[in-house]
């Protein structure tokens, strides 16, 4: 049945406001059907799943090569990525980037990120009080992300969470909060341009045998920042955000913590309710290319549609309690938290393994998580913490 009119609504899903309590907003917009207008914006909103994932497993009529944020200024310069891209060039750079990122190759690695998990456990239970953010949720890429990557150890990483963060900020719109990027944005740009000459990253690892992809002729040298960037920005917030979530979840939730530490082989479906419960990324726009019905409304060519995550995944209609965090949901992995079909989060098996890994160390060293009151970031497109304090009892 055809919409005789596309409900429109003034909420602003990037104030500071709809930022720090999201779900209230998100509510009212599933409340008022499949597809809202945001006429402040000019663009189409999907806040319920069903719609969001038909969307997201529609690349031909939804795509992606003309941006995935919600300003087209910023959408023009977003070019060369596989974020950023449509099939068939798609296909070829993000096989070029996941081909590190599969569950298989990520086995080759899995010993030395579990070690570090262990350590980092035994430093924090030892310490005291710590901020779950930079001591917890960001150490762990900090730490791993860069050595795979074969950055060099005396420049750059001081500076990657504020790269990427600048990165996704651009996502939203054209804000003091995006606008606060740009410098940061241009170091990026900068700093990928050096790491795409031949040498200056090390020597097998995941970056430099991008470079020599390109010195091969695989891809254009002109697009290597880009794919570089790719390796960046998904390994470094969503990541942080997902790992920052965990800590306050079971902090919060102390009968979920013993009902995992009861039963460890929970820990996969877990992480799902972890990312589902708190999505890491907010959502992204697509493009039309077509006149398309989603939902019973019609949508026109040439329009744009911004499809939330993090409220399709407390859509009652597809989950039971969704405001409940429940380490049992039979359909959690159904999650979108990190994106879905061809243009899933790239970096995803990476955080599962970060993820799993420390609540492997974490359930066999903690009897209990004590967290104090979370402060939330203002972020565009990252929802997460941005201070936490916590003590780890053994």
């Amino acid at each position: 049945m055809l919409l005789t009119q596309i409900p429109a609504s003034d909420i602003d899903p990037y104030t500071d406001e709809s930022i720090l309590n999201p779900y209230d907003a998100y509510r009212t917009l599933r409340d008022l059907g499949p597809v809202v207008r945001l006429d402040q914006y000019g663009v189409s909103v999907a806040a319920r799943y069903q719609e969001v994932y038909e969307a997201l497993h529609d690349h031909e009529s939804f795509i992606s090569g003309e941006g995935v944020g919600i300003t087209e200024q910023l959408n023009k310069a977003q070019h060369g990525s596989s974020l950023t891209s449509d099939p068939p060039y798609h296909d070829l750079v993000r096989g070029l980037v996941a081909r590190h990122l599969t569950p298989k190759a990520l086995r080759e690695v899995q010993g030395y990120v579990e070690d570090w998990a262990n350590r980092l456990v035994d430093e924090l239970i030892a310490r005291g009080e710590f901020d779950a953010v930079t001591d917890f949720g960001q150490a762990f890429p900090l730490a791993i992300v860069p050595d795979l990557l074969g950055w060099p150890v005396e420049e750059g990483r001081e500076r990657l969470l504020d790269w990427a963060a600048a990165g996704f900020n651009a996502f939203g719109p054209l804000n003091e909060r995006t606008m606060a990027g740009f410098p940061l944005l241009k170091e990026m740009g900068e700093f990928l341009h050096r790491m795409s000459v031949p040498g200056n990253l090390r020597p097998g690892s995941w970056g430099a045998q991008l470079v020599e992809d390109a010195q091969a002729g695989k891809i254009a040298g002109e697009l290597l920042p880009a794919l570089l960037g790719d390796f960046l920005a998904p390994s470094m917030d969503t990541s942080v955000s997902a790992l920052s979530s965990m800590l306050w979840l079971f902090g919060e939730h102390p009968g979920q913590w013993d009902l995992l530490k009861a039963e460890p082989s929970l820990a996969g479906n877990a992480f799902n309710e972890i990312v589902r419960s708190e999505s890491p990324l907010r959502g992204f726009t697509r493009l039309l290319t077509r006149d398309r019905v989603l939902g019973g409304a019609e949508l026109k060519a040439g329009s744009r549609m911004l499809l939330l995550y993090g409220s399709a995944n407390r859509d009652e209609r597809q989950w039971d309690n969704p405001e409940t965090f429940d380490i049992t949901r039979p359909n959690a992995a159904e999650h979108l938290g990190f994106g879905h079909g061809i243009h899933g989060c790239v970096g995803q098996a990476l955080s599962r393994l970060e993820g799993l890994s420390l609540l492997d160390a974490l359930l066999r060293k903690v009897r209990r998580i004590e967290v104090g009151a979370p402060t939330w970031r203002l972020h565009n497109t990252i929802r997460g913490i941005e201070t936490l304090p916590v003590v780890l009892h053994p």
